[in-house]
């Protein structure tokens, strides 16, 4: 048998194989390995033939996409507590320094009322023997340098740009 007919002879007996049906008295019997269901003229190789397994491929970490996703949601959260914050700050600010200029406030009438005069400085009224122990800045404002009987308190340069009075 030369070359070229042995390999039709081969060809043959496989594709007989792959489509091989068996009889119908068979179909009722429980199945085994694939080489149980070919037939006997099948060379070795066709029941050695096993499906190659896909690579397993493991999904660690994330991806570009979703880090990006992540830092535009951090992003917009940011950008809408950040305004809230500074309103917040601001607002505290200014009552710490409105509560400063009601402790002078209430302090100037005192000390107006005892000594009858109608103007005081602020030295006399800030210090460690004086009305008011100490006056703590919050916002680099600037109190005045002294207080009239009757006229409201301004405070200027809270935050370097704010006005605030207290009184009348």
């Amino acid at each position: 048998m030369n070359s070229s007919a042995a390999s039709a002879g081969i060809f043959a007996r496989l594709k007989a194989a792959m489509f091989y049906e068996p009889p119908e008295e068979d179909l009722d019997r429980p199945r085994g390995k694939l080489s149980d269901n070919l037939p006997a003229f099948c060379p070795s190789v066709c029941h050695t033939i096993a499906p190659i397994p896909m690579k397993q491929i493991s999904q660690k970490g994330f991806t570009l996409v979703e880090i990006m996703i992540v830092v535009v949601i951090i992003g917009m959260l940011a950008a809408m507590a950040i305004p809230g914050f500074q309103k917040v700050r601001l607002a505290s600010q200014d009552k710490a320094v409105l509560n400063n200029a009601r402790q002078l406030a209430a302090a100037a009438d005192q000390y107006m009322m005892e000594n009858g005069a109608t103007f005081v400085g602020y030295n006399q009224l800030v210090g460690a023997t004086n009305y008011v122990k100490s006056i703590n800045l919050v916002a680099a404002e600037s109190y005045p340098d002294g207080y009239t009987q009757g006229m409201a308190i301004t405070i200027s340069g809270v935050a370097g740009s704010r006005t605030i009075t207290y009184g009348l």
